[in-house]
This record gives C-alpha cells, structure tokens and sequence, in this order.
C-alpha cells in the first residue's frame, strides 16, 4: 500500500465538488472507511466519494466502475454502489475520483451473516444474475479469472507463512485442496462478468443476510469460480449447499473443484492480513482472521 501524499479530509472534498458538481457541494459529509484502494466518504442520504488513496492502480479501477458498472447495476438483485458523477484530476488532487449512490450495511467481516439459508439464496440470485457473457472489450482479470495453475507458486509462499506464523495446522489438508484444484480442467464456456473481489468485507449485512455488494473495482470477464469461492468465506455452515441449490446453472464438478482452490487462497490471505491486524502490522485487520479461519475450516471438512 502506498498512501497519497494528499491529505483527503472533508474541506479537499468540498472543494472538488464545487469546482467540478457545485450541486452536490453543501450536502452532509462524513467519512465512511478507509480501504484498500479508496476511501469512501458519505455524501448526504444517498451518495458517497470514492477517492483513490492507497494503490497506483486505483484510478484505472474507478474509471473501469464509471465506463462499464451503470449497464450492469439494474439487473443484479442486490443493491450495489452506482457511479453517478466521475470527478477529473484537479490541482488539488490529482486523480480520478467517483460520486456513487450509498449502499447502507454493515460490512460483513465485522457483522457476519446469521441468517444462512437466507444469505445462500440472496448470493446465488446475485451471482446468477451477474455472471452473464461479458462483451467483447469487457475488462480482464488483474492476475484472476486464468488457470489456477500458474499461482501455485505464489500459493506456496502463502501457505508457507502462515505455516510460519502458526496459523494453519495442516498444511497438507490445505495443500491437497489447491493441488486438486489447480488440476481440475479449465473454463470452457465464454467469458461471463464477475465481481472479481468478493470478500467479507465487500460484501454487506442487515438483520442477519446480505443486503448489498460493494468495491467493483476488479470487475472483469473470466471463469466463475472466482466468484464462486466466496461461498465458503461469506457463508455459515451449511451455506454453501444451499447456495449451489439456488445458483443457476448448476455448478460443474471442475468448476467446483476451481472455486474450492480460489477459496483455499483466500483463506489464506485472510488469515495473513487478519494476524497483521492483530500485531499492528501495516495492511492488517482484525476483522478478516475469523472469516477466513473459519472458511478454512469448512474446506478441509468436505475435502
């Protein structure tokens, strides 16, 4: 992570809105969260401002939300955050920013679903209405959406550190998931669109299931089971059959094996940035180690 030298505080904020949407200008401003490409300040009742702060390639990734979300945003039966207004470099700031409609929640790494069958059916119908052959020009994945294969290195080297750091157990059960995986047969159907980071902490709750998505910025067209792999961090025991009962159409026994090793990877990441949390570490949340542990868990159970 590499933060902006600019200071993004509530005074920079009114003074690109009234420079480049003066009638956005005079709503209530607060700041929302601080994540890892953007922060997002809530702009009156229904709006935000994302403003890239932490990484090079967060500008790309908001223009990638204006150009191609919109048209995407009617048909999901989720709530998502639209971009409304596309805010210009500036003297003051130097960077693209986005006016999007606010998706009230509670980010699901620190209010985890309840709710489980309930949560199963809401994710499969997203994913079912998302997961659509993407046009030819759509955007692809930022090292995701290929053969599982060429990560196995980098997996290693995950799994390796928190080996290390005492935080897996039995690095064989978990190995033995990816080397199945990254054996599977690849993706033979066309590009479908995919949220390409879904995660506990992009997805949000209200009373117990899911009720929006959020952080599009790695939308792309490639193999579902990326997507697909957040089953097992978003979903409690049992979930995950109950979303596979609902998703359309019914998942391939490949691309199960596939999402299980996305899924595996991400454990792993989560279990890293939640212990760096917890230690201080620059990067880390607290609030990403129980999910993660706890998708761990209902992976190597059904191994």
């Amino acid at each position: 992570m590499t933060h902006a030298d600019t200071v993004i505080d509530a005074d920079l904020i009114r003074d690109l809105l009234r420079e480049q949407h003066p009638d956005l200008a005079e709503l209530p401003l607060e700041l929302g969260a601080r994540g890892w490409d953007n922060q997002l300040w809530r702009l009156g009742d229904e709006l935000a401002v994302r403003l890239p702060w932490a990484t090079e390639s967060a500008d790309d990734l908001l223009r990638k939300e204006h150009a191609w979300l919109p048209a995407l945003a009617p048909d999901l039966p989720l709530p998502v955050p639209v971009p409304q207004r596309l805010g210009e470099p500036a003297e003051r700031f130097p960077r693209p920013w986005l006016v999007t409609t606010w998706v009230p929640g509670a980010p699901a790494d620190r209010v985890p679903v309840t709710r489980g069958e309930e949560a199963a059916r809401a994710l499969a119908g997203f994913l079912t209405a998302l997961h659509r052959p993407a046009p030819e020009g759509a955007p692809s994945g930022r090292g995701r959406g290929g053969a599982l294969a060429e990560h196995t290195s980098g997996f290693a080297l995950q799994l390796a550190e928190t080996v290390e750091r005492g935080l897996v157990a039995d690095p064989e059960a978990v190995r033995a998931v990816w080397d199945d995986a990254a054996a599977a047969p690849g993706w033979a159907g066309p590009p479908l669109w995919l949220h390409g980071d879904l995660h506990p902490a992009n997805v949000l709750t209200a009373d117990g299931t899911l009720c929006g998505v959020i952080d599009f910025g790695d939308l792309f067209a490639g193999d579902p089971a990326v997507d697909l792999a957040a089953t097992w961090l978003l979903l409690p025991d049992g979930g995950v059959d109950a979303f596979h009962a609902a998703y359309e159409p019914a998942v391939d026994d490949a691309t199960l094996r596939r999402a299980r090793g996305w899924a595996v990877a991400k454990s792993l990441v989560g279990l890293l940035i939640g212990e760096a949390g917890v230690h201080g570490r620059p990067g880390g949340k607290k609030s990403w180690g129980p999910p993660a542990r706890a998708s761990l868990e209902r992976l190597l159970a059904t191994a």
